[in-house]
């Protein structure tokens, strides 16, 4: 026999939580979701090699070889004197980034089912919190967007979360992220289900790399939002508010449903793609820890290229 799936959602804007088995706000979940990205990040930071790698700075990092065809006033004599070997000095590269992160906190991220580990703005919250802190242990600068500045300090998980605590009510109605100033080079991280205006979206991300910026998107997605493991009658309510929708046999529904979410994903993938930024996907059934590792190596990448 199959086991019914259930699910559950509330108002990210509440501040008191209204069923005492669960933490049912942004608000009240704070405390615990911070706890959990300190957890998180002190893992993650084992899984992400160090920044250190050649380019201008000050700091002595390592000799390597010298290469035929490059200029002769880049070889360190006085190494090269104690070997038949020519050898070049180089420095740790010491230019960081201000990385501007944005966690959905609009109602459809407070969906859960018992499929899912965590609700999606638990989950969202937490992985963003834990990334800012591995890319601050990375020597990088990280702000929440469009409420802090970029600051490089060891409690950025808690001023990162005083921050939404302090906005919690005016961003659970934002399904886009903020029109907000960039620093040059910014890398812009965008965590959420990405269930919004697709063109607006796509805008958006525009507006971003217009600015100069990169970054990358996480897509969140509970496992019943993708697998549809619903039949018989089914009632579904909006998460926003909107109309209610009875389907007399959900089951039928599945397959045009399937065709419907891969469409939606391709298109944010392509938005992502056509402004330059990387795609990526979680699903709560999984570890945080998992997609944390994959965002930080990810955005690791984009600094690498050239």
């Amino acid at each position: 026999m199959i086991r019914p799936v259930e699910t559950r959602a509330y108002d990210p804007a509440r501040r008191a939580p209204t069923d005492g088995a669960v933490a049912t706000d942004l608000a009240a979940s704070l405390p615990r979701l911070v706890n959990r990205a300190h957890e998180i990040a002190a893992s993650v930071a084992y899984g992400v090699h160090g920044r250190k790698r050649a380019g201008q700075g000050e700091t002595f990092w390592q000799y390597r070889p010298f290469i035929n065809g490059e200029a002769a006033h880049r070889i360190d004599w006085r190494r090269s004197a104690r070997s038949d070997q020519l050898y070049v000095r180089e420095r740790e590269w010491e230019a960081a980034h201000d990385y501007y992160l944005w966690m959905d906190a609009s109602p459809s991220m407070a969906f859960a089912s018992s499929l899912a580990q965590d609700d999606k703005l638990s989950r969202g919250v937490t992985i963003g919190l834990a990334l800012a802190d591995v890319l601050v242990r990375g020597g990088e600068r990280v702000a929440a967007l469009g409420l802090t500045a970029p600051i490089s300090a060891r409690d950025v998980i808690d001023r990162l979360a005083r921050a939404l605590y302090d906005r919690a009510a005016d961003a659970a109605r934002d399904e886009l992220p903020p029109d907000a100033p960039l620093r040059a080079r910014a890398r812009v991280v965008l965590i959420s289900d990405f269930l919004c205006d697709l063109d607006a979206l796509a805008a958006r991300l525009r507006l971003y790399a217009d600015a100069g910026a990169s970054g990358a998107l996480l897509m969140i997605v509970d496992p019943s939002e993708e697998s549809f493991p619903f039949s018989g009658e089914t009632l579904f309510l909006d998460t926003d508010g909107g109309p209610a929708f009875h389907a007399g046999d959900a089951r039928g529904l599945r397959a045009a449903y399937a065709r419907r979410f891969d469409a939606h994903r391709e298109t944010v993938r392509e938005a992502a793609r056509a402004a330059g930024f990387l795609f990526l996907q979680h699903h709560t059934d999984r570890p945080a820890a998992e997609a944390a590792l994959s965002l930080a190596m990810g955005l690791h990448g984009i600094e690498e290229a050239p």
